[in-house]
C-alpha cells in the first residue's frame, strides 16, 4: 500500500528530530477523529501561506471558520489531538496566542511524530513592543479572565517554554503577519521546513514560495505607493490597534480606539478622542474591522457609527487585519495577497487622500 502525504510527514518528523524544527515527539493515541491534512496552523494568515506554498503536494486545516477572527479566538478542549492527528502544527509562539503556545508544548512533549514550526522563530528583529502605542495591553490569558480552554492546562511543565521562545515573553505587538516585509521571510521558512520532511518535493515548495513571495512584494511596493503619494498622514481605524507595523513600516499613523487586545472596548474618552484628530487632520472616510460586530440592520460596529454621527467625516472603508475571511471573501477565493490588495490598500488610499 502506498503511503499517504501524512505518512511521509509524520516519518520526516521522526528522521528531523534533531534538524531544525521547533520540537518533535509520540503518537497520537489519543482518540480523536483524525482531521484529513497534512498540516494545521494558528488561523487565516498562516494557513493561506501553507497552502500556496504547500500547493498540490500538502493541505493544511484552518480551525477559525469563517466569520470568525483568528486573533481571540479560542479552541475547543480537544485541539491538541486534533492538531497531532496531522503532520505539522504551524504557530506563531507569542503569549498574545496561549492556546497554540499549550498545543505545541503539547506536542513536543508527547507526539514526536508532529513537526512543530514557529513561525517568529528568528523573527525578533521586526517584533514591536506592546506599549508602542501608550495603551494599556496584557496578554489572552488576561482577556477577561480567560480559562484553559484546551484543557489540558493540569500537565507537568504545561506552562512552561523553554527555549528562544521565552526572550518573546514580554509582551509585544503580534500582528506581524500584516507586515509584508517579514510576511517573505516566514514563506521562505515554510519552503524549508516542507521540503526538510518532503525532500521529493523541495523544488515545488521553493518555486511556490518564490512565486507567492513576487506577489506579497507587490503588496509591499503598492503601500509604498500609497503612503507615499498620500495627501495625509494619519488615518482613524475604529477598531483594535492591529495595523502598527505598517503604519511603522511606511510612515503613518493610524490612530486607534483601544490597544492591540481584540477583547478591548473603546471608552467615550477614545471616541472624543478620535473625533479630535479626524477634525483636526480634515479626515473623511474612517477604516473599520469588518470582524467587529454590529447591530442587525447596521452597516458599521457601533463606534463607526458614532463617529460618523458625531464628526465631520463621511464615509467608512473596511480594514482587514487578515486574520480571518468572510463568506464573500471566501466565495471570491480571497487569501491574504487579495485581502491586502483588494481590500487594505484600497481602503487605505481611500482614506490617506479626502479630495
Amino acid at each position: 500500500m502506498n503511503p499517504t502525504r501524512r505518512d511521509v510527514l509524520k516519518a520526516g518528523a521522526g528522521l528531523a528530530a534533531a534538524g531544525s524544527f521547533a520540537g518533535c515527539l509520540d503518537a497520537v493515541g489519543l482518540g480523536a477523529e483524525e482531521i484529513d491534512a497534512d498540516g494545521y496552523t494558528m488561523f487565516f494568515a498562516l494557513h493561506d501561506w501553507a497552502e500556496q506554498v504547500g500547493g498540490d503536494a500538502m493541505g493544511f486545516e484552518n480551525p477559525v471558520s469563517t466569520g470568525k477572527m483568528g486573533h481571540g479566538w479560542r479552541p475547543n478542549a480537544d485541539i491538541t489531538p486534533e492538531v497531532a492527528s496531522t503532520g505539522m502544527f504551524i504557530y506563531l509562539d507569542t503569549p498574545d496566542f496561549e492556546w497554540a503556545r499549550r498545543v505545541a508544548n503539547n506536542l513536543e512533549r508527547d507526539h514526536d511524530d508532529v513537526v512543530v514550526i514557529d513561525l517568529l522563530d528568528g523573527m525578533d528583529q521586526y517584533l514591536l513592543s506592546a506599549s508602542h502605542d501608550g495603551h494599556d495591553h496584557g496578554t489572552e490569558e488576561n482577556h477577561g479572565g480567560e480559562e484553559n480552554h484546551d484543557g489540558e492546562g493540569d500537565h507537568d511543565g504545561e506552562g512552561d517554554h523553554d527555549g528562544e521562545g521565552d526572550q518573546r515573553d514580554e509582551f509585544h505587538d503580534p500582528h506581524i503577519w500584516i507586515d509584508p516585509v517579514p510576511v517573505q521571510e516566514m514563506v521562505d521558512r515554510l519552503a524549508e521546513e516542507f521540503a526538510a520532511v518532503d525532500p521529493d518535493n523541495a523544488e515545488t515548495y521553493e518555486q511556490n514560495a518564490r512565486a507567492y513571495n513576487e506577489q506579497v512584494q507587490g503588496v509591499h511596493e503598492a503601500f509604498e505607493r500609497v503612503v507615499g503619494d498620500a495627501e495625509l498622514d494619519t488615518a482613524i481605524f475604529a477598531g483594535h490597534d492591529s495595523y502598527s507595523y505598517v503604519g511603522k513600516r511606511y510612515g503613518f499613523e493610524l490612530a486607534t480606539p483601544t490597544g492591540i487586545s481584540p477583547d478591548a472596548r473603546a471608552s467615550r474618552d477614545d471616541i472624543i478622542n478620535l473625533i479630535e484628530i479626524i477634525e483636526r487632520n480634515e479626515i473623511d472616510t474612517i477604516l473599520y474591522d469588518p470582524f467587529e460586530s454590529s447591530s442587525p440592520g447596521d452597516d458599521y460596529p457601533q463606534i463607526v457609527t458614532s463617529i460618523l454621527e458625531e464628526s465631520s467625516a463621511t464615509e467608512a472603508r473596511p480594514l482587514t487585519p487578515v486574520s480571518g475571511t468572510t463568506d464573500q471573501w471566501d466565495e471570491n477565493g480571497w487569501g491574504w495577497i487579495e485581502q491586502m490588495e483588494q481590500v487594505n490598500v484600497a481602503s487605505l488610499d481611500a482614506a490617506l487622500n479626502p479630495s
